[in-house]
Formats: structure tokens, C-alpha cells, sequence
């Protein structure tokens, strides 16, 4: 199948598959790839004139107008949704199916098809070990709640979303009301705000009791092919207690 994917982390999944990608995104990281615009502002003249078989979108990353526009442009789209590491496994079953991406179509793939939850979860979550604050934003200040897949990875190894019981999946907040609850890590993503080396010492400053932890942005919130390694990375750079 002729494929365009609209979601980074769906791009690095179907290519892992060995599926035929024909175009994907400026944001997915694969400059031999035609790009056809962003998540937010996709070419869709440009995607319905390569005749895809199907365009894989997300419910988070991309807008429900370019999915009608898609639509109404004689294509056919697959929508993801995942907000917790359980959504995982399902979620890469149905787009197995979507782009038939079979064992029996491709003896290169480097990765299964599907991926049970099982495979992705332990039994039970570990006990927190650790509190973290993520930022994934400044001025103003973002985090995420619970109702994210970051979070749920984090709580997956032992690390506490300081702020998962906000009732926004995406709460702007103070540094001071951070600073109140005290958390043992500050979290700071590569994207989606680039956080870097020159971030670390006001960080520092703001926060003197916690350990600021810059860590893969793809790893904390690209949900795929990458999650079990991705756990294992992040349970081993943020010491949480999880055994994934």
C-alpha cells in the first residue's frame, strides 16, 4: 500500500513495518521522504495528487479540518488516538490492519506488525520512586496531566507526574506553585519546546532541591515501535523503579 503519514511517531513505525511511505511530514524526521507540509498544515492538494491508499493522521497532532479536507479530496485516512501506554498495543494492531502491513508482505521488517500490550506494560505499575515536573513549554510554563501517554510512560517506571491530577491534559503553570510542591525532577523534553544545555542553570536556580534531567523528547511522547526501548532508556536516565 501507498501510504502518507501525518504523525511522526506513525512515520518511524511504518517504515520500521517496511511499509510504503510515499510521504510524511516536516516534523518526522525523514529527509529522504517527500514532505507534504506539517501537522497542523498539511498540502492536501499535494497529498490527494499522490494518490495514496491511505492517510494516517492523529486525533492529537493533526486537525480535524485537514482530515475533512482529506476526505472531501477523495482520500481515505486512518485516525490514531493514544493517551496512555495501554492504547499502545491496539492502536498498532488497527494500524497494522489499515496499511495491511503483514509478516507475510515484507521479509525485511524489523519489527512486528503488532504489538500486544503485555509487551509494553508490566503486570502492575511500580510504586513511584520519584516526582517530576515536565515541562514542555515556557513562557508561559506547560506541563501535562495524566491524561497523556508521557505521563502514563513515566508512571509505567516509577516516576510521579507532579501534576497528573490537573483536570487540563495540558495546564499552564507557575514555577512558584512548582517550586511549593517540591519535585525531585524537572523533566525537560527536547520537544515539543527545545529544551537544552543553556535551559539547565535556570532550572537550577529555580528549582535548588531538584535534579534537572533533559531527556529524548521522541522517547517521552512518540508512542510505537520506539515505547519499549523508550521505557528502558528513560527508566535508566530518570532512575525510576519500573523494571520494563
Amino acid at each position: 500500500m501507498r501510504v502518507v503519514s501525518l504523525v511522526p511517531s506513525v512515520t518511524e513505525t511504518l517504515l520500521a513495518w517496511g511499509v510504503d511511505v510515499v510521504a510524511c511530514t516536516r516534523f518526522c524526521e525523514q529527509p529522504d521522504l517527500r514532505h507534504v507540509g506539517g501537522t497542523k498544515d498539511p498540502d492536501v492538494a499535494a497529498i490527494a495528487a499522490l494518490a495514496p491508499d491511505v492517510v494516517v493522521l492523529d486525533r492529537e497532532e493533526n486537525r480535524r479540518e485537514d482530515a475533512d479536507a482529506l476526505v472531501a479530496a477523495g482520500c481515505t485516512i486512518h485516525v490514531t488516538a493514544v493517551r496512555s501506554l495501554t492504547d499502545v498495543g491496539p492502536t498498532l494492531d488497527a494500524l497494522a490492519a489499515a496499511t495491511e502491513a503483514t509478516e507475510a508482505e515484507s521479509g525485511a521488517r524489523t519489527t512486528s506488525p503488532t504489538t500486544s500490550p503485555s509487551a509494553l506494560t508490566d503486570d502492575a505499575p511500580p510504586r513511584p520512586s520519584r516526582s517530576a515536573f515536565v515541562a514542555i513549554w515556557r513562557r508561559p510554563w506547560m506541563t501535562i496531566s495524566a491524561d497523556t501517554y508521557g505521563s502514563s510512560l513515566l508512571a509505567s517506571i516509577g516516576v510521579d507526574n507532579l501534576y497528573a491530577d490537573h483536570s487540563d491534559r495540558y495546564p499552564t503553570v507557575e514555577l512558584a506553585d512548582v517550586a511549593e510542591r517540591g519535585p525531585d525532577l524537572v523533566v525537560l523534553p527536547s520537544e515539543p519546546y527545545p529544551f537544552a544545555e543553556r535551559h539547565l542553570a535556570g532550572i537550577a536556580e529555580a528549582f535548588p532541591d531538584a535534579l534537572p534531567m533533559l531527556v529524548d523528547g521522541r522517547d517521552l511522547f512518540w508512542w510505537g515501535v520506539r515505547t519499549p526501548g523508550a521505557r528502558r532508556r528513560l527508566a535508566a536516565q530518570l532512575g525510576g523503579t519500573g523494571s520494563p
